[in-house]
């Protein structure tokens, strides 16, 4: 019998917490004051059912603020982007295509969209959509103003309760950006001699101490593709160009990327082989530095390239996504 219903709860997606009950009580007391501080301003703004309304899409957005501060959806760029991109299409929607019964619908899938492209995803914002068409009088009146009063006045509300709130606990700091956790050393890999386990995932995600959507199973998936993909590449550039960027290949806060951006290799001269180069993005971002272009070559693993914000390796991944499938 208890196999069967863990199968039904695996099925059914349901899966055990891994915080504490410190943190919970944390997210929680962090979510009152959140909604209180929007609901004076939403009381203060607007009158009879609308309220209720608007205060729907704040109060998904809570739980994302303070339970999963440190989820991407959660952050500031998605919150008021979210909501007020979705807020103008919603009152758009309305004001071109009133009382058809696919005005709602289109509103909130051009919200996803618009969301999707601005990079600003935030679930809550299909609500703000929603409900500027299917509000009532009340918010219909209000015109293109509904971005203003009372979302964006909610939205400045919440954020401000986020970010101080947040600011107490020093593993919940918000931003993620701003997340600076103590860690232990880190070994070297050609020091490791362990093989990662289904336990120490485990044990590493109970540690955290941290509410975080996602699975342990697509955490070890991700590590295992990762892994795949690196043994299909070599570990050093056989040369070094001017103009391009090259990645260590290190993990977390080892992690590091460098542009060429001069170089001297003209025989004869009585100066070294060197490059100088400028640390784009990981630790040490926005240095410059100088060094023989042996030695360059040996610190980057492979060539680079930012592509729609990440940095990639640069040759066609083609075959091994292929392989993939």
């Amino acid at each position: 019998m208890k196999k069967v219903l863990k199968e039904v709860a695996a099925y059914c997606g349901v899966e055990l917490s891994t915080t504490s009950h410190a943190e919970k009580f944390i997210s929680t007391l962090g979510a009152l004051l959140g909604i209180l501080s929007v609901s004076v301003v939403s009381i203060w703004s607007l009158d009879g059912p609308g309220v209720a309304i608007v205060l729907a899409s704040m109060g998904a957005s809570a739980v994302l603020l303070f339970v999963v501060p440190h989820a991407a959806l959660s952050q500031p760029w998605p919150l008021l982007g979210g909501h007020l991109v979705s807020a103008v299409i919603g009152v758009s929607c309305q004001r071109l295509f009133p009382e058809h019964i696919w005005t709602a619908a289109l509103a909130v899938a051009l919200a996803i969209t618009a969301m999707q492209y601005l990079r600003c995803v935030h679930p809550p914002g299909g609500a703000t959509a929603l409900a500027a068409v299917v509000g009532g009088a009340e918010i219909h009146s209000l015109g293109y103003g509904y971005v203003y009063y009372p979302v964006l006045l909610n939205l400045l509300s919440i954020l401000a309760i986020a970010l101080l709130f947040n600011s107490l606990f020093f593993w919940r700091r918000y931003p993620a950006y701003l997340t600076r956790r103590k860690h232990s050393a880190v070994a070297a890999p050609t020091d490791r001699q362990l093989e990662l386990t289904q336990e120490d995932f485990e044990a590493a995600m109970q540690k955290l101490d941290t509410f975080i959507d996602v699975t342990t199973e697509e955490l070890i998936e991700l590590l295992e593709l990762a892994t795949r993909h690196a043994e299909l590449h070599q570990l050093h550039p056989s040369s070094v160009q001017s103009g391009s960027c090259y990645s260590n290949g290190k993990l977390g806060r080892l992690w590091s990327v460098r542009q060429v951006i001069d170089e001297n290799s003209t025989p004869g001269t009585r100066r070294k082989d060197e490059v100088i180069y400028k640390t784009l993005a990981g630790v040490g971002a926005y240095d410059t530095g100088i060094c023989e272009r042996e030695a360059f070559r040996q610190w980057a693993r492979f060539e680079v390239v930012l592509r729609d914000g990440r940095w990639v390796k640069s040759e066609d991944k083609q075959s091994w996504l292929s392989g993939q499938q």
